[in-house]
This record gives structure tokens, sequence and C-alpha cells, in this order.
């Protein structure tokens, strides 16, 4: 017998859809932003708090089971002091929208 079909599937937000990666790259590229992905490997997280204290912009907050959470993703600047900082190696931070052209003269 099939499932039935969930009535509260999550909406996507187009915003963050692949079909739309040129204009966003575009917009980010005008507006002279970049954006990164945060990514917490919480089995390796001792929850030593550094990524929290030290961030500039509170990218992170701490959850209810003592490991970072990421709270405000879009305010992430790139610095990776987290990343470089964590005991742990549990934070990596990479670039959204890499740009995946190579650049004449460029080796």
């Amino acid at each position: 017998m099939p499932k039935p079909k969930s009535k509260n599937k999550p909406k996507k937000n187009p915003a963050i859809s692949p079909d739309n990666y040129w204009e966003v790259k575009q917009k980010l590229a005008r507006e002279g932003k970049k954006l990164f992905v945060q990514k917490i490997f919480a089995d390796w997280c001792k929850g030593c708090g550094i990524c929290i204290a030290f961030c500039p912009t509170e990218v992170f907050e701490k959850s209810d089971s003592g490991i970072p959470a990421i709270k405000n993703p879009d305010a992430c600047t790139g610095c990776r002091f987290c990343e470089f900082h964590c005991p742990d190696f549990a934070l990596s931070i990479h670039e959204r929208y890499p740009d995946r052209r190579k650049k004449k003269n460029e080796t």
C-alpha cells in the first residue's frame, strides 16, 4: 500500500534554488559580497565554545546540547577564525558560490 502524502511539505526557497545559481552569483558579484557555508561536525565537537566566543559576526550560538548551532549563516564573512582555532577540527567554512571558471593568465 502506498504511503499517504504529507500535506506539510517544506516549501523550496527560490533564492537558494540551483535553478537561479547564475542570477544569485551575478547579483552578489555586483554587490561585492560573498556568502559562506558553515558545517559543524557534531560528533567531533566537545563544546569548548571558542567559535561562539570569538566569531566577529555572531554566526554561532550554543544549542541545548552544548555544541554550537548556526544562528545567522549569512552574516559569515569567511574569516575562518573559528575553523583555524577549533581544537577538534569540528568546523568547516566554504564559499557558497565559488567562481568555477578559470580566469585568464592565472596558474
